[in-house]
């Protein structure tokens, strides 16, 4: 039993890693397609062409479950929405909309103008069990 097990290793791994690749593949799809929709109107048009047409092509590469497809798909994906984040963070930031900058954050990056915001108030502590 022990020799029938190291003979199949290789082909177990060859099996494991093409579902973790297709898993992989479906988890992509699935959270690029939600973002889109959630993100669509602020990705420019191009962009979005870009990474739609990235998404079809892992889709296909899921279907035919070819690893090395799978691969080059997801890079490609990666590669759009990289890109197109770029200038959604860049838009955001020539709108005024984006995150805080530099000064109004301390040294460790957390915001300082928190701290203006705390208000101490009296409390008293109630014992339910009475």
């Amino acid at each position: 039993m022990k020799s029938e097990a190291t003979a199949n290793a290789e082909t177990d791994k060859a099996a494991r890693e093409l579902a973790e690749k297709i898993n992989g593949a479906d988890a992509l799809v699935f959270q690029t397609e939600k973002q889109l929709s959630e993100f669509g109107d602020k990705v420019p048009a191009d962009k979005k062409s870009a990474i739609e047409a990235a998404v079809a092509g892992l889709k296909e590469a899921h279907k035919k479950q070819d690893i090395a497809a799978i691969d080059a798909a997801t890079k490609i994906l990666n590669d759009a929405w990289a890109s197109a984040s770029q200038d959604i963070y860049k838009a955001q930031q020539d709108a005024g909309t984006g995150t805080a900058g530099p000064d109004a954050s301390g040294a460790d990056g957390a915001d300082t103008n928190a701290a203006e915001d705390v208000t101490d108030v009296e409390f008293e502590e109630v014992d339910d069990k009475k």
